[in-house]
């Protein structure tokens, strides 16, 4: 059987969402379904510590993807205002997210486990 974890340990990061902390009329499967990842990488992360595996979550906010574009396309101007207002920093870019993950996988946060970071240009301000 072979092991293909290092002698340092390994990472995994899961990607959710503000809206399982948050909420949203409207969204109760979604935001149950990303409040449960949140919840599961918390008890995810105390099972894994002793075999040096870190689990963390990202929660990012509305990021612009092709979906997101699609998702505009059919809503009024108006509606995508609103959307883009509730973002002060303006709505996110992958790059927000991946490098986010690319933190969380290395070495520098060794010693973060169980925890969620919220990336979400200060929407959950609000």
């Amino acid at each position: 059987k072979k092991n293909y974890l290092s002698s340092k340990g390994a990472s995994i990061v899961f990607i959710a969402s503000i809206m399982g902390m948050l909420g949203q009329s409207g969204k109760t499967a979604y935001c149950s379904s990303k409040g449960a990842l949140i919840a599961g990488c918390r008890s995810l992360a105390l099972e894994l510590v002793p075999k040096k595996i870190r689990v963390n979550c990202l929660l990012p906010a509305i990021v612009q993807t092709e979906m997101t574009k699609k998702l505009f396309s059919s809503l009024t101007e108006e509606s995508v205002s609103s959307i883009v207002s509730m973002h002060p920093m303006g709505l996110g870019n992958p790059e927000d997210i991946s490098n986010s993950c690319i933190f969380l996988l290395s070495e520098a946060s060794s010693w973060i486990t169980g925890t969620n970071i919220i990336i979400d240009g200060g929407y959950s301000a609000f």
